[in-house]
């Protein structure tokens, strides 16, 4: 009977052990809880709010006009004259801002939330191919059909890992979740590239809009003195039709920048994650002037801090982690299994020790290291493959950014002031009689097309700058990367057959 009581003794304590290791539950909280947007990468010359350059603020007709009958030709002049003036300061109305944006994308991206769910997986990962294998509790009954010579066991067994293979299994998985968060910082910056340049579309097709409404009204005044210096005898139907063909080109410029703005809008709100949003006024300013960048620093500076080029370096880390593993696989776990029970044959108790492992003969995991090995090679060909698309496509940048650039610089300093000049003489030799109807239309849509230009130049300086300081990443909504890998390694580590 005490050796009966022994063995319950013995199941108790086993089962009370195994329920002390029911510790699954998880508590990891997400990688995206807290995060700021991502900040410039170079020192920029800061951005004035206030315009350098000629305001484009097209001529306004005056709006006494002489009789229908007169024939003065400076009083058509006078409708039709255009002054260069100062910019107005006008409270902005309620809008959104580059960083309402950005803050709705970085709450709202899918891609964000689904790579933030692959750190998390693979923090999962992690945890389970470090922990021992549970122990194994049993009863073996011996002899049952003989009467009075029975034997009965109750029986603890454990598999004990050698080799340090589970903290170097840890040690894998570790490497693939510093990978995945490095991924999450990409998208992050994918995600606010994104978001900069599709702002700065649509801000400058805002613009677009403001300007062609300035200059649409000049336009209808222009045919309208074009029409009554027909019926005073001065002018020709060939100035009422070149003012309509201006005006309808006008019209159809206005049609397409709203059709541009309404994309890009259309674009912001996908890459924010919401479902819909109205359009509304952008509140932002386009660039006037930035400083000349040193791109030999700068792609170096931009590869060995990019998230995207650390993953790549990180990938390699996990693969020589994961060869090391390989490497100890073949040291033989070792197997200890302890009973104890009762001999009703001799009335005596009795105890048994069992060791065991297996012999390494056939099996040495020599295909696992071979793997191992290439995909070691793989991801280091991989890393200096991200190295040199990185260089590519900051060469690419740089060539936007410097042309745009020197568009701003011409435009602003060069080409808008020589335009209005133009205008201005254009329109006081027609007063003088000394040009054509036809050449202060041509001089005036030189103006308007002149600042049409520069502020698509202010565009493209403002889309390429935003690439440099997201690192050269974009791409907001494509597919992310998961490589949380598995639990492979433990099925590895308890299975050396």
């Amino acid at each position: 009977m005490k050796h009966m009581n022994l063995i319950a003794v013995i199941t108790a304590v086993c089962v009370i052990s195994g329920c002390s290791q029911n510790r699954w539950q998880v508590h990891d909280t997400s990688p995206t809880d807290h995060y700021q947007p991502p900040v410039s990468l170079a020192d920029s010359a800061s951005v004035s709010t206030e315009d350098q350059t000629p305001y484009i603020s097209l001529v306004s007709a005056t709006d006494d006009q002489a009789d229908e009958n007169a024939t003065s030709t400076t009083e058509a002049t006078t409708a039709l004259s255009v002054a260069v003036q100062s910019p107005v300061e006008t409270d902005v109305e309620a809008g959104m801002s580059l960083s309402d944006f950005e803050s709705l994308a970085f709450s709202n991206n899918p891609s964000i939330r689904e790579l933030a769910a692959t750190t998390q997986k693979a923090a999962g990962f992690r945890n389970q191919v470090g922990l021992k294998a549970n122990p194994i509790f049993g009863y073996q009954a011996m002899q049952l059909a003989d009467r009075n010579t029975d034997q009965h066991v109750a029986f603890i067994e454990q598999e004990f890992v050698t080799g340090s293979k589970l903290e170097l299994n840890r040690r894998v998985l570790n490497e693939a979740v510093r990978a995945q968060l490095l991924e999450l910082e990409a998208q992050k910056l994918r995600v606010a590239t994104d978001i900069r340049v599709k702002f700065y579309e649509a801000l400058a097709a805002q613009r677009r809009i403001h300007l062609i409404g300035e200059f649409q009204s000049v336009t209808t005044k222009a045919i309208e003195v074009a029409e009554s210096r027909i019926k005073a005898g001065e002018g020709t139907r060939i100035d009422t039709l070149q003012a309509t063909v201006q005006k309808n080109e006008i019209d159809l410029a206005l049609q397409q920048a709203e059709i541009q703005f309404n994309a890009a809008w259309r674009g912001l709100v996908a890459l924010t994650g919401t479902s819909h949003m109205e359009a509304t006024t952008l509140v932002g300013e386009l660039p006037q002037q930035m400083e000349p960048k040193e791109w030999n620093y700068l792609s170096s500076t931009i590869v060995s801090s990019s998230p995207e080029y650390c993953a790549a370096q990180t990938r390699v880390a996990q693969a020589r982690a994961a060869l090391q593993r390989h490497g100890v696989q073949a040291t033989p776990n070792i197997t200890v299994q302890f009973g104890a029970g009762v001999d009703n044959a001799t009335n005596n108790g009795m105890m048994n020790l069992q060791l065991g492992a297996p012999i390494p003969i056939f099996n040495k995991n020599q295909g696992n290291i071979c793997a191992a090995q290439a995909e070691f090679c793989r991801a280091s060909n991989a890393a200096q493959r991200i190295q040199k698309s990185i260089e590519a496509r900051l060469a690419d940048v740089s060539r936007d950014y410097d042309s745009s650039l020197a568009a701003v610089i011409k435009y602003g300093q060069e080409i808008l002031p020589n335009a209005a000049e133009s205008l201005k003489l254009a329109e006081q030799a027609y007063e003088a009689g000394e040009t054509s109807f036809v050449q202060v239309l041509v001089a005036r849509r030189t103006y308007f097309d002149s600042n049409l230009q520069f502020v698509q130049a202010q565009s493209q300086l403002a889309q390429a700058s935003s690439k440099v300081d997201g690192y050269v990443l974009t791409g907001g909504l494509d597919a992310v990367i998961d490589n949380s890998g598995d639990d492979s390694l433990r099925g590895l580590t308890f299975s050396q057959q």
